[in-house]
């Protein structure tokens, strides 16, 4: 399984890359008053506007810093009434694409967050996936995408 790999702080984590749609350089994205700390703002995709959300702040963690290899990962998110939408992801040190054997990926045996999944190790450590899916509380996700209560 390929996977992009990037980190959150000193941590390797990985998205599926059957999941992302595109990686962009960091941009400036629009603020939203009141908004969850967890959404980094609005990016504008060729006209559409996208949430995007900052991987370290979902996790608990400080906001993610602004690196030279910091991107937005564009990702497929399909919602639990099988709407798919787009959805931003800021990612820190973004590393590129590496392939993990779904072979050596093992239960982490820690329930920390519900979006972390499986682990595997290799010669740089440990590497998490990130299940995109899994990303967004019920409440989180409503007020990205109301028109979605509407219709599920």
């Amino acid at each position: 399984m390929k996977v992009l790999v990037f980190h959150i702080g000193a941590d390797r984590y990985g998205l599926p890359l059957r999941q992302v749609r595109r990686v962009l350089p960091s941009l400036e994205l629009k603020g939203i008053p009141l908004a969850p700390d967890s959404v980094a703002g609005l990016m504008n995709l060729h006209g559409t506007p996208l949430p995007v959300i900052d991987l370290s702040r979902i996790s608990g963690r400080a906001p993610s810093r602004q690196h030279y290899d910091t991107r937005i990962v564009v990702a497929d998110y399909i919602a639990p009434n099988g709407t798919v939408h787009a959805l931003g992801l800021m990612a820190e040190r973004v590393q590129g694409v590496q392939d993990v054997a779904p072979q050596n990926l093992a239960p982490s045996g820690v329930q920390a967050a519900p979006f972390l999944g499986q682990v595997a190790g290799d010669a740089h450590g440990m590497v998490q996936l990130v299940e995109v899916n899994d990303l967004l509380p019920a409440e989180l996700r409503a007020r990205l995408f109301p028109a979605e209560l509407a219709t599920g």
